[in-house]
C-alpha cells in the first residue's frame, strides 16, 4: 500500500510523461486512467478525475503551439464545438456505467489502440489541404463521433483525431496537433461539467495529475522537446498492454 504522498509524486511523474505523449501524438490516458483505477478510485471516478489532467494538458499544449505562431483558423474551433456536443452524450453514458464493465471496455480499447499504434497509417501533410464543403461536413460528423468517444472514455482519442484530420483534410502534423489540443480543451469542458455535477471527481489526485500533464504539454509544444517519440510509443504500448491484462482479468 503506497502513501498519499507517494500517490501524488507518482501522479506528477506519470502525468508529466503522459503530457509529453499526448502533445506529440496521443495515448497519455492509456497510462493515467488505469493508474487512477489502480490507486483505488472507482472506474467512473477515475474516468472523471482523469479529465482534469487532460484539460490542462491540452490547454497548455495549445498555448505552447500558439506561442510558436501556429494558426488553424475558425474551422478548428468549430470542430471543437461539434465535439463538445458529442462529449456531453458520451459523458452521460459514462456516469453510471458498471465498474467491471468499464474496466473490460477500457482493456479491449487499449488493445485496439495499441494495434493502431503499431500498424496505423502515419502519413500526414503530403500535398494540398482538402477544405471543400464535402470535406468539412465529413469532418464535423467525424468530430461529433470523436466527442462521444472522448466524453465516454478519452483514452486514445488523440489517435482518432490525428487519423481523421489526416485522412479527411490532409493537414500537416503541426496543424493536426494544434487542432487536437484545441478541440480537447473545448469538448472536455462539457465532460467536466457533467462529471462535476454528479460529484465524480477526486480533486486532490486530479490536480496532482493536472500539474504533471500541464508541464509536459507546455514543454513539449513550446520548445519541441528532443525526445524520440518512437521510444515513448514503445513504453506506452508495453505498459498499456500490461494494464489491459490486469483490467480484464483481475
Amino acid at each position: 500500500m503506497i502513501s498519499n504522498y507517494q500517490e501524488i509524486l507518482l501522479l506528477l511523474g506519470i502525468g508529466f510523461l503522459a503530457g509529453i505523449i499526448n502533445t506529440l501524438a496521443g495515448g497519455g490516458s492509456l497510462l493515467t486512467l488505469p493508474l487512477l483505477i489502480f490507486l483505488g478510485l472507482p472506474p467512473n471516478v477515475a474516468n472523471a478525475t482523469n479529465r482534469i489532467g487532460v484539460f490542462f494538458n491540452a490547454f497548455f499544449a495549445m498555448r505552447g503551439f500558439k506561442s510558436k505562431g501556429v494558426d488553424i483558423g475558425p474551422y478548428g474551433i468549430w470542430l471543437g464545438v461539434v465535439a463538445l456536443f458529442g462529449a456531453a452524450l458520451g459523458s452521460f453514458i459514462a456516469v453510471d456505467i458498471n465498474g467491471d464493465t468499464f474496466n473490460k471496455i477500457l482493456a479491449i480499447l487499449i488493445v485496439f489502440i495499441i494495434a493502431y499504434m503499431v500498424f496505423g497509417n502515419k502519413k500526414t501533410g503530403s500535398g494540398y489541404e482538402k477544405m471543400d464543403a464535402k470535406s468539412k461536413i465529413i469532418g464535423y460528423v467525424a468530430f461529433f463521433g470523436i466527442g462521444v468517444y472522448g466524453g465516454f472514455i478519452q483514452a486514445g482519442v488523440g489517435y482518432l483525431i490525428m487519423s481523421s484530420l489526416s485522412f479527411i483534410h490532409n493537414f500537416s502534423m503541426i496543424k493536426i496537433n494544434m487542432i487536437k489540443a484545441l478541440s480537447v480543451v473545448i469538448y472536455t469542458l462539457s465532460a467536466l461539467g457533467i462529471f462535476i455535477f454528479y460529484d465524480l471527481i477526486n480533486w486532490e489526485l486530479g490536480i496532482a495529475l493536472a500539474v504533471g500533464m500541464s508541464l509536459g504539454g507546455w514543454l513539449t509544444s513550446r520548445w519541441s522537446t528532443k525526445i524520440n517519440d518512437k521510444y515513448l510509443k514503445y513504453f506506452v504500448m508495453v505498459t498499456a498492454f500490461a494494464f489491459a491484462i490486469k483490467l480484464f482479468f483481475f
